[in-house]
């Protein structure tokens, strides 16, 4: 298992126009319009978020990634994403939403219809660490205030999470904004997400 998110092995979906990759912090500087979402309810299929990936074949681990961002219009993310095409993937974030609060939440999507499942939290949080580990095909989502204490967000199954996935950090910003989104503290342990027994 690696310990490291190592940038030489990492690869761009959607490579945005403006951003910096090094061993240590990845910066991605969103473009307006950019999102990923596919079909339920909106209606719209949205699959042009900049993503940093790396694949792995690996059947058990956690990967964790901290994150700190100056967003501050509707639906402003960054957060980690695990994208196997445009129909099948799973995502955490903090999405702006207005002054008075954001959504901590996460989307799983599967053969091409997309959830949302979210909680309220204050719209100043600025910095969100994520833990999402794997058992194969099914994935535990995790976040912490404090990269110390992680609490379960949800467990998800990916029909098209078998076998080699692509796994990293994406930020976007779906309606006309643009912010900043530095990602540190990146990297993969030995799966922190105990077999049920």
């Amino acid at each position: 298992m690696k310990e490291h998110f190592d940038s030489r092995d990492a690869f761009w979906i959607h490579e945005p126009k403006s951003y910096e990759v090094g061993e240590e912090k990845i910066v991605i500087t969103t473009e307006p319009g950019t999102d990923f979402w596919q079909r339920t309810y909106y209606g719209f299929r949205n699959d042009n978020a900049p993503a940093l990936l790396i694949a792995t074949e690996e059947p058990y681990f956690s990967f964790v990634v901290k994150t700190e961002f100056d967003s501050k219009r509707r639906f402003d993310q960054c957060g980690v994403l695990v994208y196997q095409d445009s129909e099948n993937w799973l995502k955490a974030s903090i999405e702006y939403e207005n002054e008075a609060f954001q959504r901590l939440g996460s989307v799983v999507t599967n053969n091409g219809y997309s959830d949302w499942a979210t909680t309220d939290i204050p719209a100043e949080q600025n910095v969100m660490y994520y833990r999402l580990s794997r058992r194969e095909s099914d994935f535990c989502v995790e976040n912490s205030w404090d990269g110390e204490t992680y609490r379960q967000m949800r467990i998800a199954h990916l029909f098209a999470g078998g076998g080699k996935i692509q796994i990293g950090m994406y930020a976007c910003s779906p309606e006309q904004s643009s912010f900043r989104a530095v990602f540190s503290q990146f990297g993969f342990t030995e799966c922190q997400w105990a077999p049920h027994v």
